[in-house]
């Protein structure tokens, strides 16, 4: 004998057709726990004849509840929800946007027994000097003519990790009168230190390509030049938008800040990704900072963060970081040197594009709609939308399990009304993706 169905047929209010109206009626249901896992659906016939509506209306929403992962079909049973209201107690993070693992055990026991028999034990013993040991310095120095950036040693600050770079960055152009202008949706770490400091913040108009150079213009002129003024962007893959500057946009913002009297901060942490674009610090050197990392690159446990400086601020940086020292750990800058030199850099990398790639196609597919901000290379996806419908889905994830980013978190101006999501992929596993994925699309507002 059938279980009898605990839902009661209906169409959701909108004006999509019969069949999406009722695969969000039973989405809607399904997500706010109004029906359990393991509930048995209608019948398709008793749907179609309840609402007077097709079969195949019926069976095409049924269809988009399954592939959605919310549903479950049993032949010769019937339909089931499929959510398992028990995983309320776990959580899978679309938050933090890590790259997706690439490392495997054998391998970094390899590298640490070549590391062992070559080590320098007075990187351990000893005290780094501000901004590092110049041996290590020099291994960045390697790292970044990887992405096309050629500097010398003497002009790098090492830390642990890219947010502590770009801490020292704005520490030194800043300053406590500064004006920091930025894109008005940024990197969500960025913002909160900047925040934390004290600077003045400046939204900047953005588009498809990253920052409106017109726009930055126009609010460099505005601003005037009575105070310190530092324009941060990332030019590469932006955090959260996904959006990548070509060579003629960068080009036209260092123009604008040159001529404005501005200094550049470049987020340059995705930059390995698409290496055959000019870096903004080697159009302008003397301009621009260049704040870069490796956990981005090669893994989150590498935590050594870089940043390439002007020669007219090394000073300043040695007499900040004399009593502020930030050198990353020995291990890992001895790690980084043993990839270099054997090459097994160029295969981390390529297996993170491939993964990055795998995850990038998934959530084309699942979230299913046309508003999604992609690109094959990147760790998260981005889907704008208005601030106070970006609130409600990441309240309505949150409730059965799924953590996203808060949007004032990635808002310069709290009070702005454009907003989105971001959707990290890289840090969960593909198949609890898949699952988080799934679930989102069903909290997603229905589009025109």
């Amino acid at each position: 004998m059938l279980l009898r169905s605990p839902w009661t047929p209906r169409l959701a209010s909108t004006g999509a057709s019969a069949g999406e109206r009722l695969a969000r009626a039973l989405a809607d249901d399904i997500v706010e726990g109004r029906l359990a896992g393991g509930d048995r659906l209608p019948a398709q016939r008793d749907i179609a004849k309840a609402l007077q509506i097709g079969l195949g209306t019926v069976t095409k929403a049924y269809a988009v509840l399954e592939r959605r992962g919310l549903t479950r079909s049993v032949k010769g049973r019937g339909t089931f929800v499929a959510i398992d209201r028990s995983h309320s107690d776990r959580q899978i993070d679309l938050s933090t946007n890590a790259p997706p693992a690439a490392l495997h055990t054998r391998f970094l026991a390899r590298t640490l027994a070549a590391i062992a028999r070559r080590v320098d034990a007075d990187h351990f013993t000893l005290y780094a000097p501000p901004g590092g040991h110049l041996e290590h310095r020099r291994v960045l120095a390697r790292w970044l003519e990887t992405i096309g950036l050629a500097v010398d040693p003497a002009q790098l600050v090492l830390t642990s990790g890219a947010r502590q770079a770009l801490s020292v960055a704005f520490a030194l152009v800043c300053g406590r009168a500064g004006l920091l202008l930025t894109e008005r949706i940024t990197y969500p770490g960025a913002i909160a230190l900047a925040r934390r400091a004290g600077y003045r913040m400046q939204g900047v108009e953005i588009d498809a390509e990253g920052m409106v150079p017109q726009a930055l213009a126009q609010a460099l002129h505005a601003a005037g030049p009575a105070s310190a003024r530092a324009v941060y962007l990332t030019p590469t893959l932006h955090n959260p938008t996904t959006a990548t500057m070509p060579a003629a946009r960068r080009q036209a913002i260092v123009d604008i800040c040159r001529q404005a009297g501005a200094w550049i901060i470049e987020d340059g942490v995705y930059a390995s990704a698409l290496p055959g674009l000019p870096q903004l610090a080697a159009l302008a050197p003397d301009i621009a900072l260049h704040v870069n990392g490796l956990s981005k690159s090669l893994g989150p446990g590498l935590q050594i963060g870089v940043l390439a400086l002007p020669a007219g601020l090394r000073d300043a940086a040695q007499a900040l970081l004399q009593d502020l020292p930030m050198a990353p750990s020995a291990l890992s800058c001895a790690v980084v040197d043993e990839w270099l030199a054997t090459g097994a850099v160029a295969t981390i990398q390529r297996d993170l594009r491939h993964e990055a790639q795998r995850r990038a196609r998934l959530a084309a597919t699942l979230l299913g709609t046309g508003a999604l901000a992609w690109h094959p290379e990147a760790y998260n996806a981005w889907l704008a939308m208005p601030r106070d419908a970006a609130d409600g889905v990441v309240a309505a994830a949150a409730a059965i399990g799924l953590k996203l980013t808060p949007p004032q978190a990635m808002m310069v101006h709290e009070d702005d009304s454009a907003s989105g999501l971001r959707i990290c992929l890289g840090g969960p596993r593909f198949d609890e993706l898949t699952e988080a994925l799934g679930h989102l699309a069903a909290l997603l507002p229905r589009r025109a």
